[in-house]
């Protein structure tokens, strides 16, 4: 059993390596993210969160902490590259993977703990956030923590066994570091799960066994010290713009253009959960035919249900967002394992039938598009043709033919065989051809422009148009983003030094400024490229002031 757990972390490992240091940054979140972190190493203030020289309490404190400490062990201080800052979501997508494997062996046997901890090792969400440095992957490892202790205790009641005494500390130690990650979204889940379960078996007195009165106090003692530390420096900011800006208008409204209406997550379902969307849809479907006799069901389907609902009702949607559910339908496919073949495939009713389809559809087409985007990315936007692209859509179309079974119940080895297929379609395309599609990577074209021409030490680069977080996070922390007339004086302020990046169209704009002041600009090169943030087609120009 202990095996499995350390297989499931080693596979983990090996499905998100392949880009973590390959991929430049990533606009806008993660780099928004690391710089903060890198001006926590820069300056040695490690209880405020700041972007260049504005505020950033969008989120608490938890995972600059992580991100600081995998730089300290580096060794490269703030000249750490992007893989090091990486390394956290990478462990925690692992963690989660073997907590996912930790629940299902405990709920349903070594077997389906290992299926459901390779689903979750093997899908487009994990296999994403898992190279991306946010708080995504370390908020689903406390989740899956967190719920897979709830889970035990809620079957212990049920069987009315003895609660091991370890199981409450871990519910609390998880959901104080979720908050410490991402405030609410960890006890949420929780919350949403145990009401769910009430409203099922009309029983509350199994939570009475989670020690509740010693559980808050854990949690507070891991959150408030931070918290009464970032309230002091901020004057109370911090709550302002964490509790009264970003979380409330997500629930409010849509926020930073991410408005949209519920069925999001229903419709982006077959990407984020592939290959496994169809085979958890199964399992899913079969699980909500038999809840009623099997509290473990009505668990798994309590973990999911609920969370996406509340997700789908908010206006505020990103893919990730309902990420916290997926372990749920995870588990329901390891169950299905330990059904006879006649009672696992049992027919599904005609709305199930019709919904089991709409998903094969999904599957199909998310299969297809992945070995078309593998393809056809290197085309359209570097204009050659990469061979890696045969092996990757290859893989993409067998992995979908593998994922479309013919009956529900799928063995562990075809299930492994996906995960593994999985892997080889997605260590290609973010390990290769992503990397590959260099006129979307324009800030290390700009670093590296920067770093051919700097006059001085002490250059510093004032940017116009484009004013990417990747940008400050690659050329430096002193970066300024302006506009032309600021390009021009920031040249003025320091001729022998300062560097200048603006839009080759606005040269004569910039010439002009310049030129009422007597003086002149020379352009040392031009970066062409496309602003994926923004979809902009840029050609820039790096310039300095004419000696």
């Amino acid at each position: 059993m202990n095996r499995n757990y350390l297989f499931l972390f080693l596979f983990s490992i090996v499905m998100t390596i392949s880009g973590l240091a390959s991929v430049p940054p990533v606009d806008r979140d993660e780099s928004r993210f690391v710089q903060a972190t890198k001006q926590m190493v820069e300056t040695g203030d490690y209880v405020d969160i700041r972007l260049q020289d504005v505020t950033r309490y969008k989120k608490p404190i938890g995972i600059y902490w992580l991100q600081s400490a995998a730089v300290a062990l580096s060794g490269e201080g703030a000249a750490a590259p992007i893989w090091v800052y990486r390394l956290v979501s990478m462990l925690g997508i692992a963690i989660a993977v073997v907590g996912i494997g930790w629940t299902g062996t405990k709920l349903f046997g070594a077997n389906a703990g290992l299926a459901a901890g390779l689903m979750m090792a093997a899908i487009f969400a994990t296999a994403f956030e898992g190279r991306d440095a946010k708080t995504d992957a370390m908020l689903l490892a406390c989740c899956v923590i967190a719920q897979g202790a709830l889970a035990q205790v809620y079957m212990a009641a049920k069987r009315n066994e003895p609660v091991p005494g370890h199981l409450p500390w871990i519910f609390w130690i998880a959901q104080g570091l979720g908050i410490l990650i991402k405030g609410p979204v960890s006890p949420l889940l929780s919350l949403l799960t145990a009401a769910a379960l009430f409203a099922f078996d009309r029983d509350w007195r199994w939570l009475t066994k989670m020690k509740l009165v010693r559980g808050m106090a854990i949690v507070l003692v891991i959150v408030l010290p931070w918290l009464i530390l970032i309230t002091w420096k901020s004057g109370g900011a911090f709550f302002q713009e964490a509790v009264g800006k970003d979380m409330l208008n997500k629930v409010a409204q849509g926020e930073e253009s991410h408005g949209l209406p519920p069925g999001f997550y229903m419709l982006t379902y077959s990407l984020f959960m592939w290959p496994f969307g169809l085979i958890a849809v199964g399992a899913g479907l079969q699980a909500i035919n038999r809840f009623w006799d099997d509290p473990r069901l009505r668990f798994c389907l309590a973990w999911y249900i609920p969370f996406w609902l509340v997700f789908e009702a908010i206006p505020t949607k990103l893919p990730h967002y309902v990420m916290p559910a997926y372990p749920g339908m995870a588990l329901l496919i390891g169950w299905l394992l330990t059904l006879p073949a006649d009672q696992a495939n049992a027919p599904l009713k005609r709305w199930q039938t019709w919904l089991w389809w709409a998903t094969a559809f999904g599957l199909a087409v998310v299969a297809i598009g992945l070995a078309v985007v593998c393809v056809g990315a290197p085309l359209y936007v570097a204009k050659t043709f990469s061979w890696w692209s045969i092996p990757a859509a290859i893989a993409a179309l067998v992995t979908g033919y593998l994922a479309f079974p013919r009956q529900l119940q799928v063995s562990l080895a075809r299930i492994a065989a996906i995960a593994v297929g999985a892997g080889i379609t997605f260590s290609l395309l973010f390990g290769v051809i992503a990397p590959s599609l260099k006129p979307i990577w324009l800030s290390p074209a700009v670093k590296a422009a920067v770093d051919a021409n700097r006059l001085c030490d002490t250059t510093v680069l004032a940017s116009a148009k484009f004013q990417e977080p990747s940008l400050v996070f690659l050329v430096g922390t002193k970066t300024v983003l302006t506009d032309v007339e600021g390009v021009a004086r920031h040249l003025l302020a320091d001729p022998g030094c300062a560097l200048g990046l603006a839009p080759i169209k606005d040269e004569q704009r910039l010439a002009d400024v310049l030129t009422a002041q007597g003086k002149s600009a020379k352009r040392l090169t031009e970066i062409d490229g496309i602003n994926y943030s923004s979809g902009d087609k840029l050609a820039l120009g790096l310039y300095r002031m004419a000696p």
